[in-house]
């Protein structure tokens, strides 16, 4: 029996797109795989930001930003916190990562056509010592054309391969299982679904009309995650963690569901550290959602009080912006499920970003016009749209008003004004005085004497309860499903590994599907800007030694 191509790549999100770019310029055939439509090409990284993590890159450089690999590396290792054996993988694919993000990742993806916004973001900022959690400077670069300018390249390359007769695209393909022939793994199959006309994220039909076997010399599993599968991410969740949350949004549509995960282990990957997870404290309904219970992250800047489901102030550091899984595993045991930013009008529209593509239309759209319209707005438009119409938003003249109609939102009664407007009143008379022993106003007045946040991401400190900066706002936060940390473990050539350590022959894996590199390469917790690089570095990994490895 032949084969149907050189290399089977299953997913045609960024990670398979890069794989997929790797093997026509190696001049393999290659069959691409994915279970939706094709108007989802790309997957995931199609709604991203575009963030992207470099070490002493030419942004940072001009912003006055001094990092180096050092620097990166004691950031990374203080944030992942690997303490398994299972993660001897996951830290060598770390060094390398950071390596690729000092070295050749920027120039290799400016030779492509990809730019960045000049102004670099500082994400996961910490907050505890030199050797724990955080980016110790700003890291975060911002793809000019956001997630889709970041997908174009990968796309066009395997657009020309598909020009050139390398590269097979099967949509609505959903693959069931893996088998070997002589010991390697080489034939794939799975179901036909029904063509679908779904929109992009929307859910597609999964009606079945019919079957396939395809065979290849090696296959690429780049699938993604659990994310949009909420019955799974409970099952995984970790005791570290406290109890599942009873409610959540997604930040994935549905069909990023793990359960090719289940056919790499049935076929004998081996899956680590399915516990970890990365899941955002700041998740608001979108108010046009596109997905079930589509679910949008506030890229906050720091000066919101972020209050519990009780109107207590959460502890230091968990400051918006600051420890994402610290402040999760903080809300898990307090027994709710949703928290609150209090804020006023001058914060919301200095320091409210959205995350994902289309709440960007200024820099997906790379107008540089709008970006300058952006700026000299009170409030910018998609923001001002969640507070007009998003479900989670409460905007009033009065402090009072405010705290009735939040309790009339969840319907719990659990805030007392009294309560909320203590912890306000004691926040706004630090604001007044050059000293202060509340920490959140000194990381205010830190963020600030960087450009970049003084520029467009954070407010001068001023009272909450100020008129002139007014109306005040609170926002409802719920648990935003987005990534899994976990994934096949691989070696630094992608190859799956078995339990026992040794490679599963003929299968590579890349992106989400691989803990984004070995397994889980983010460790407990990331830094931010690196799940897309992630999925370029580990895609390109698996698309250079499995065309090497076959002919």
């Amino acid at each position: 029996m032949g084969y149907d191509a050189d290399v089977i790549v299953i997913g045609a999100g960024l990670a398979g797109l890069a794989a997929t770019a790797e093997l026509v310029d190696a001049g393999r055939k290659v069959i691409l795989l994915d279970q939706e439509p094709e108007q989802s090409l790309g997957g995931q990284a199609h709604w991203s930001f575009g963030g992207l993590f470099f070490v002493d890159s030419p942004e940072q450089r001009r912003m006055r930003i001094k990092d180096s690999r050092e620097l990166a590396l004691q950031d990374w290792y203080g944030t992942a916190g690997f303490d398994r054996a299972e993660d001897a993988w996951p830290r060598r694919w770390a060094e390398a990562y950071v390596d690729f993000a000092a070295g050749e990742k920027r120039s290799w993806l400016h030779a492509q056509g990809v730019r960045f916004f000049p102004v670099v973001g500082w994400a996961e900022r910490g907050g505890y010592d030199a050797n724990g959690h955080g980016n110790s400077v700003p890291r975060f670069h911002i793809t000019w054309g956001t997630g889709p300018g970041l997908v174009e390249p990968f796309e066009r390359r395997v657009r020309a391969g598909v020009a050139r007769g390398l590269v097979r695209l099967a949509f609505r393909h959903r693959v069931t299982g893996l088998s070997r022939s002589a010991g390697t793994v080489d034939t794939v199959t799975g179901e036909v679904l029904a063509p679908s006309g779904a929109v992009r994220g929307a859910a597609s039909s999964r009606e079945v009309t019919g079957e396939f076997s395809l065979r290849a010399q090696a296959v690429v599993i780049a699938s993604g995650g659990i994310g949009g599968n909420h019955d799974l991410v409970r099952k995984q969740w970790p005791a570290r963690l406290g109890t599942p949350p009873q409610r959540m949004v997604s930040g994935v549509p549905a069909h990023v569901d793990g359960l090719m995960l289940g056919v790499a282990e049935d076929a004998g990957a081996h899956h680590i550290n399915g516990d970890r997870m990365w899941h955002y404290t700041e998740g608001i309904e979108n108010w046009n959602p596109i997905w079930a219970r589509h679910g949008i992250r506030i890229l906050p800047g720091p000066s919101s009080l972020w209050l519990d489901a009780t109107g207590k102030r959460l502890p230091v550091p968990l400051f918006p912006g600051f420890d994402t899984l610290g402040t999760l595993d903080h809300i898990m045991r307090t027994g709710h499920d949703h928290t609150w930013f209090v804020l006023n009008q001058r914060i919301i529209g200095k320091e409210f970003g959205l995350s994902g593509s289309e709440q960007n239309p200024d820099l997906t759209g790379r107008s540089v016009r709008e970006v300058l319209v952006r700026a000299r707005q009170a409030v910018p438009g998609p923001v001002k749209a969640f507070m007009d119409r998003g479900v989670d938003f409460v905007v009033e003249r009065e402090l009072s008003t405010l705290v009735r109609r939040m309790n009339e939102l969840t319907g719990e009664g659990l805030l007392d004004e009294a309560d909320v407007r203590r912890e306000i009143t004691a926040r706004d008379r630090e604001i007044a005085n050059p000293f202060t022993k509340d920490l959140q106003v000194t990381a205010i007045r830190g963020a600030r004497k960087y450009l970049g946040d003084r520029l467009i991401r954070t407010a001068a400190p001023h009272r909450i309860l100020d008129p002139a900066a007014g109306p005040l706002i609170a926002v409802r936060l719920s648990i935003l499903t987005r990534k899994s940390l976990g994934g096949l473990e691989t070696d630094l050539s992608s190859r799956v590994l078995t339990a026992s350590g040794d490679p599963l022959p003929g299968v590579y894996a890349a992106g989400e599907a691989a803990g984004f590199g070995g397994g889980g390469v983010h460790g407990y917790r990331a830094l931010e800007g690196t799940f897309l690089g992630g999925c370029i570095f580990s895609g390109r990994a698996a698309g250079r030694a499995a065309g090497g490895a076959v002919g």
